[in-house]
């Protein structure tokens, strides 16, 4: 490394992203190491502006996307990526700088797969999922907490949340079981039950009122089992889905496929891979589910033919997951041509 480096140099620049400190390492067009800088968090942006312009990589982690678009307003090429394909990059002992090297090395893969920077409307509608996740999250465990308090009073009620919730009044009143501090803790716990169905009820309703507003989410409504909720956490996590060339691509980046381990010319499958976004991926096997459940509605949509087909080969769960690979493939294609989802009948080859 010279003992002098200048900027101009610069080709290719790796950040390793911290909390409070940022670690930077500039690489010339030879792949030589011409910079290795430690930068506090308001360091970061003046130093990066002074920086002629040259290839950024990023790990994609907490402040990445914001870091990324304010250095693609500056002019830079900045692209993240996933942490998992950027660790066998690093050499020797971990420690901030190596990592930076070692980001710097992956950001010029020609083969590389990288993510694509959030805009901050996309964000926002992630965080609102998030904070929606999490609500359910803790009525759930709400729910299940009540269930374990009277079941130990040999209190049982059946399953589903609609039972709990008509039972709750017989429970409160079941005074020869239950002593009056554990009254008392049921229907504090029913308060937060009732608390946490308001706040999701808002959530819900401003995720509908997004959906409503976005042409992108109306037109993944079009497709069968994707509603309000599926439609706005899929345009939150890709965008416009510029990054997948095709469906298939899509569906093995949500983990719908079977996990590969192939060796020796034999094709070796197993369990689906369960990769990339967890939360969408569950919104469409619930979608699967949800249509399957719906008969009537096949052959309107195109897919009783399939299904049928699917049916007789696979077992259920297997065919839930194999529909919602199906359905994330056509999300993708809607979402990336710009057209709503249209079912083309099929004509009767013409005889001889």
């Amino acid at each position: 490394m010279p003992r002098n480096p200048t900027t101009e140099s610069i080709a290719t620049l790796g950040i390793d992203i911290g909390k409070n400190v940022f670690h930077l390492i500039g690489l010339d067009k030879r792949g030589a190491i011409v910079l290795r800088q430690k930068l506090s968090r308001s360091q970061i942006e003046v130093r990066l502006a002074n920086l002629p312009i040259c290839l950024i990589g990023m790990e994609a982690c907490v402040g990445a996307h914001h870091l990324g678009r304010q250095l693609r307003e500056m002019g830079h090429d900045v692209r993240l990526m996933p942490a998992n394909y950027v660790r066998p990059y690093s050499k020797g002992q971990k420690n901030d700088f190596r990592d930076a090297e070692a980001i710097a090395e992956a950001v010029q893969r020609p083969t590389m797969k990288f993510v694509a920077i959030k805009s901050v409307d996309q964000l926002d509608l992630q965080a609102l999922h998030r904070v929606r996740e999490r609500l359910v999250s803790q009525r759930t465990g709400v729910i299940n907490q009540i269930r374990a308090f009277v079941l130990e009073r040999s209190i049982a009620v059946r399953q589903g949340a609609a039972a709990l919730r008509m039972a709750l009044p017989r429970i409160l009143a079941a005074t020869e079981k239950l002593s009056p501090r554990m009254i008392q803790i049921v229907q504090c716990l029913a308060d937060d039950w009732r608390h946490l169905d308001q706040r999701i009820k808002a959530a819900s309703s401003e995720i509908e009122t997004i959906a409503k507003s976005n042409a992108d989410c109306e037109r993944l409504m079009t497709v069968p089992g994707i509603g309000p909720i599926v439609s706005t956490a899929m345009v939150a996590a890709i965008g416009g889905g510029d990054l997948f060339t095709r469906g298939r691509d899509f569906g093995a980046w949500l983990g719908l496929v079977p996990k590969q381990r192939s060796t020796g010319g034999r094709t070796i499958l197993g369990r689906i891979s369960k990769r990339g976004n967890r939360y969408l991926r569950v919104l469409f096997v619930q979608g699967a589910h949800a249509v399957l459940l719906r008969p009537a509605c096949w052959e309107r949509h195109g897919l009783k033919p399939w299904i049928e087909a699917a049916a007789k080969r696979l077992h259920r769960i297997k065919l839930i997951i194999a529909l919602a690979n199906k359905l994330a493939r056509i999300a993708w294609g809607v979402l990336r041509s710009g057209r709503n989802f249209e079912v083309n009948p099929i004509l009767p080859s013409p005889q001889p």
